[in-house]
């Protein structure tokens, strides 16, 4: 069986490679999947008896009636033939597929989906139905429709689609997947390899994973088998409620190896309304730069320990600027719950809706304090929003290095004498020779190449004179000016 999926390499010491796993080509719609469930949404909890050995048949038969097949045709853009191969039969014998006309063909696919209401909304990931020029749902009984795309959010790998069904549809009840523990069990449900609808256990493994294949990420990573074709899938609780659709798995060979992922439900829900009203999701932003806080700039910033995430630059004209936020704030919690990473704090504020106001306990030199914001919509292009021009940011011509001017803002923040000439270190990619070498957020660069650096221009035209040989910073960090020397 040929199978095609997404691949996206991490850069992780074991090499593995983190998939979509959306695809199965060249296979019509089998089977349709699960037996008919009668009525509508089933979510009764099933607890079996203390140390009894439970079946997993209850809850299966609560969602696999709300889990559909779904087959696309794609239109994809060919190579140009070799002219050798000009000739109809040699093309056909050489793997040109049926019906294709120039450098087009028709890819057919297939995925997973889950009905979430009894008039026909169905919840899948993105890649499953992106480009497609024609999306067929497939129910128990062999039922087929033809679905519309009610909309589509690449950030999040969400996508809504919706069929007219003839009558109401078995669904899938929408849980709390906020309320998810590690070690919970959990079944996932999808139509893995085109062999039809299957079901598999597993439990939570971890929560709230960020593994860089989307831009908003809030995994739950399971051990449940997920394999090519469940994407768009269930991943259900032990109620039979819809608590995540099962979107990426980690793996070496492209079967399932016990590390899946699945978007949250509490995400799709949100992601999904916004769809239904607007077609399109609208986020919610601060206006700001954020940036880690680790040991180095939690020292920097006297604080006791890295937490929260740092506000390295407030753009002009934003929610953060009018509510009066200021750049070396430290974001500690939004509405009461802890923020420790840049990824939590971006979902938590884009879901927060257009409009609504937050309260951030913030920390600001040393002093914990509360702070209202009312958020504003991230606008479309976000290359139009800029920070002044005295505190821009720069990436100067040192590959995961960026830096800015030593305001006087920055001074108080990071404790600097007036005197001391430079630009600090906003953030050092963990990835990059830099870090390797020893650079850290919060850093000084007082020289380059042995040349005094007393502006953003000094620190680009000395990072840019001499690109065959490695860069010499010499640093202030603390009370010592070590040097390091950085590969280019």
């Amino acid at each position: 069986m040929k199978t095609m999926i997404k691949t996206k390499r991490t850069g992780w010491a074991f090499g593995a490679a983190l998939l979509l796993v959306g695809f199965v080509l060249g296979l019509a719609a089998q089977g349709g999947g699960g037996a008919d469930v009668p009525g509508l949404s089933v979510s009764a909890a099933y607890a079996a008896p203390a140390n009894e050995l439970r079946s997993y048949a209850d809850v299966a038969d609560a969602a696999m009636g709300g889990v559909v097949n779904i087959s696309t045709d794609k239109v994809v853009e060919m190579p140009d033939w070799h002219p050798m191969l000009q000739d109809p039969t040699l093309r056909r014998f050489f793997g040109e597929p049926e019906g294709g006309e120039g450098n087009e063909r028709i890819e057919r696919s297939l995925g997973s989906g889950v009905i979430v209401s009894d008039d026909g909304y169905i919840l899948t990931s993105n890649h499953v139905i992106e480009k497609a020029s024609k999306i067929r749902v497939l129910l128990g009984g062999n039922r087929e429709y033809e679905a519309e795309i009610v909309g589509q959010d690449d950030l999040t790998d969400v996508a809504l689609i919706k069929i007219e069904p003839d009558e109401p549809l078995p669904f899938v009840s929408i849980g709390d997947s906020r309320s998810l523990r590690i070690g919970d069990q959990v079944m996932a449900i999808g139509n893995p390899f085109g062999v039809g609808q299957t079901a598999t256990i597993g439990i939570v493994s971890a929560l709230g994973r960020s593994i860089g294949l989307m831009q908003y990420e809030d995994f739950i990573q399971t051990d449940a088998a997920i394999n090519p074709g469940n994407s768009g899938g269930a991943l259900v609780n032990m109620q039979g409620e819809l608590v995540g659709i099962n979107t990426a798995i980690l793996s070496r060979s492209g079967g399932s190896q016990g590390i899946g992922f699945a978007i949250p439900s509490h995400m799709a829900e949100r992601i999904m309304g916004m769809l239904i009203a607007d077609g399109r999701v609208k986020r919610a932003w601060l206006g700001v730069v954020t940036g880690e806080v680790d040991q180095t700039m939690a020292d920097a910033l006297g604080m006791e320990r890295p937490r929260g995430v740092l506000m390295t630059v407030i753009n002009p004209e934003t929610p953060a600027e009018q509510a009066g936020m200021k750049e070396g704030d430290v974001i500690l919690s939004v509405d009461g719950k802890d923020v420790n990473s840049i990824s939590a704090l971006r979902n938590t504020i884009s879901l927060a809706g257009v409009g609504t106001e937050v309260d951030l306990r913030i920390l600001r030199d040393g002093k914990e304090r509360g702070l209202k914001v009312t958020l504003g919509e991230m606008p479309e292009d976000l290359t139009t929003v800029g920070a002044r021009e005295e505190d821009e940011d720069s990436a100067g011509g040192l590959e995961g290095v960026t830096v800015r001017a030593l305001t006087e803002r920055v001074r108080r923040q990071l404790d600097v004498d007036d005197g001391l000439e430079g630009v600090v270190v906003t953030n050092v990619e963990r990835t990059s020779n830099a870090w390797h070498r020893g650079l850290r957020q919060g850093d000084v660069v007082l020289e380059v190449a042995r040349e005094r650096v007393r502006s953003l221009d000094d620190y680009r035209r000395l990072i840019e004179k001499d690109k065959e040989r490695p860069v010499l910073l010499k640093i202030q960090r603390g009370d010592q000016t070590p040097l390091i020397a950085i590969p280019r």
